[in-house]
């Protein structure tokens, strides 16, 4: 739906606009990564690889908000380019530890990149400091509230 088809009701309230928002900067974000053969959930993976570490498939799952199978498929499609590495868990031989591998680690670096663009194109209509209140506003709505 566009802003000005929506009714004026839709138009006025912060979640509809956010959704609206999230379509609109989704669709970047897929586009980029897409004209690269890259989705949204191999950033997700190697990211929190390279941020957090090694991992069982399950915890990068839960860590990136991944439903197993998607985890599952993704490693390896992953796993195919040589961005990943399986490797037995030493303490559970029925787990694997994903591993990052340099490859990976520069195709990271490259949607990095891809991934910045795609930013900037969403974001075309607002100024730097702008950008930078929005995403403040939005982390803020994001943070577990505080408890009484």
């Amino acid at each position: 739906m566009e802003m000005a088809t929506a009714p004026a009701r839709l138009r006025g309230t912060p979640s509809w606009l956010l959704n609206q928002a999230a379509v609109h900067a989704g669709r970047h974000v897929n586009e980029g990564f897409a004209a690269i053969g890259a989705r949204r959930y191999h950033y997700s993976l190697l990211a929190a690889l390279t941020e957090f570490g090694p991992a069982s498939q399950a915890a990068l799952g839960r860590r990136c908000g991944i439903d197993r199978s998607d985890v599952v498929a993704t490693l390896n499609e992953l796993a195919g380019r040589d961005l990943v590495r399986r490797e037995p868990d030493p303490t559970d031989r029925r787990r694997n530890i994903i591993r990052i591998t340099p490859a990976g680690a520069d195709h990271l670096t490259h949607l990095d990149t891809v991934l910045a663009r795609a930013q900037d194109a969403a974001m075309a209509p607002l100024s730097g400091p702008e950008r930078e209140e929005l995403v403040r506003l939005l982390t803020r709505l994001l943070e577990p509230a505080p408890r009484d």
